[in-house]
């Protein structure tokens, strides 16, 4: 039986729902996948916010068509086709289908669009090969740690190092100190040279 024009409505509806959170969609070709792996397929991207779209291609023709950034996906619209679409986190959901992929051996990724442009696979894989949102997250705070460490460490450095220049200014003060006082002494020593006519002359 097919769909009546309301439950169509409702499907494209749906779709620019989706795709207007959405920051990535991928096309794959799911032909020959069972109703159990598909729902594997949805399990495996939830974690990342991804979801699994399976509908006609002309439904989506419709769902984007008033929509710029999603309008290469019209190139990727033949066959069997599902849908992946990604909020965020398009790492983690490029990795989970990935991981699907190897397992099942079913599916082929046609490409994808992201911010008005068309991927090809290739594309694709250096997105997955990017850090997930966890591991961004757990690298920048483990920089901020690390910056807060420096700053303490600098904090602590300060009294020593202040101390350390403070007796190095007096040191040389008095280094050169000693050295003109010694030569003061030495110039007030010099012996009266033989023949000096300030001598007074001997008695006769």
């Amino acid at each position: 039986m097919g769909r009546t024009l309301e439950n169509k409505k409702e499907i494209v509806a749906d779709l620019k729902e989706t795709l207007s959170k959405s920051t990535l969609a991928l096309v794959i070709e799911y032909q020959g996948l069972t109703v159990a792996e598909i729902t594997d397929l949805r399990q495996r991207l939830r974690p990342s916010g991804a979801v699994c779209k399976v509908t006609k291609n002309t439904l989506m023709g419709i769902a984007i068509q008033d929509q710029e950034k999603w309008q290469p996906l019209s190139e990727l619209l033949k066959g069997s086709s599902a849908f992946l679409l990604v909020k965020d986190d398009f790492s983690s959901a490029i990795k989970a289908y990935q991981d699907f992929q190897k397992a099942t051996k079913k599916t082929e990724l046609r490409g994808g669009v992201m911010e008005g442009r068309l991927l090809k696979e290739p594309d694709v894989k250096a997105l997955g090969d990017l850090p997930s949102k966890e591991q961004l997250i757990a690298q920048i705070a483990g920089a901020i740690n690390a910056l807060a460490t420096k700053i303490a460490v600098g904090i602590n450095e300060v009294p020593g190092s202040l101390a350390r220049a403070l007796q190095a200014v007096a040191d040389k003060e008095q280094s050169s100190g000693s050295t003109e006082t010694a030569a003061v002494e030495d110039s007030s020593t010099e012996p009266v040279a033989e023949g000096d006519s300030s001598a007074e002359p001997a008695a006769e």
